[in-house]
């Protein structure tokens, strides 16, 4: 399947909020924290369109700072294990290096293993562990780093 990725702004913000909500029950981010998330200069947010918005992901990433996170990254649940997941990703990547990011660093919760996957793919690697991160269920946080290749440069 093919999605239409689209920056995200406070528009969307009901749309994404109902994603947050379903995809991480007990641990979601407000309205408040999203919205302040999505008027963040430093952020770049995206939404996946299919029939409607499929799912979210957001960067933060100062311009020239070196160094990005991914915030967040949710798909409704009909369209996981489809590529979309991975699709967002390679889009914040994409930007952080644009944004001159040499490093992406990201927290997944270690009762995640579909998530960790998909980033290990992507070639991020475990550097640490936060112990009970997520609140209030107490569960660990895997702390992963990319580094990021410099851009190639082709001469004809």
């Amino acid at each position: 399947m093919t999605w239409l990725l689209r920056r995200a702004g406070v528009g969307e913000l009901d749309a994404i909020m109902a994603i947050e909500q379903a995809t991480f029950a007990n641990d979601a981010w407000s309205s408040e924290l999203m919205r302040a998330e999505l008027e963040n200069a430093h952020t770049y947010y995206l939404v996946a369109l299919g029939d409607e918005v499929e799912g979210y992901a957001g960067l933060l990433a100062p311009r020239a700072a070196g160094q990005a996170d991914i915030q967040t990254i949710a798909v409704v649940e009909g369209a996981r294990g489809q590529g979309l997941g991975r699709t967002l990703m390679n889009a914040l990547l994409s930007e952080a290096r644009s944004r001159g990011a040499s490093e992406v660093f990201l927290e997944v919760r270690a009762d995640n293993p579909a998530a960790q996957h998909l980033y290990e793919s992507l070639g991020f690697e475990q550097i640490d562990l936060r112990k009970k991160y997520y609140q209030p269920d107490g569960v660990d946080a895997v702390i992963m780093r990319l580094i990021l290749p410099a851009p190639k440069v082709v001469t004809t």
